[in-house]
């Protein structure tokens, strides 16, 4: 039997979905209540570790498979850097808060838009880390011994 038992499974399931709309809040709000977009990053990695343990690795890869981690991660770190960049190109430094500045996105204090490119970067960072946390987890994962083995060669 791949995974845990049926509970588990199912339990795993339905918090997956609150798991994930946390993350999600987390990484949207980071630059007004504490969190941001590694710690938002974190949870989002941890919902795909929560059904990994459920369900088992296979499950989890025809889910999000490597290959298109590795994308979302490889994207994560080209959003991010195009950010800085626009920084430098529309402000006057590297990492300026262009969005801010000429007003364009700037809003009432405490708001969603009135941060600039905070938000912008923090959605660079959780996706950066979550892909990259999910391939450290799947890495790892794959040094496991196999189960065969571990019952004596039995199926």
């Amino acid at each position: 039997m791949r995974g845990m038992t049926i509970i588990v499974k199912t339990i795993s399931g339905w918090i997956k979905i609150l798991i994930v709309l946390f993350s999600v809040y987390i990484i949207l709000f980071g630059h007004i209540t504490p969190g941001g977009g590694f710690a938002g990053g974190v949870i989002l990695a941890s919902s795909y570790v929560l059904l990994m343990l459920a369900f088992g690795r296979k499950f989890v890869e025809q889910d999000l498979s490597l290959s298109l981690a590795s994308k979302l991660d490889c994207l994560g770190a080209l959003l991010f850097a195009t950010i800085a960049m626009l920084g430098m190109w529309l402000g006057s430094y590297f990492f300026a808060n262009f969005l801010y500045r000429q007003n364009w996105l700037a809003g009432e204090p405490f708001k969603l838009v009135s941060a600039g490119t905070i938000p912008l970067s923090n959605i660079a960072i959780g996706l950066k880390v979550a892909a990259s946390l999910f391939l450290v987890i799947i890495v790892l994962s794959l040094f496991r011994p196999d189960e065969k083995e571990e019952e004596g060669g039995q199926e």
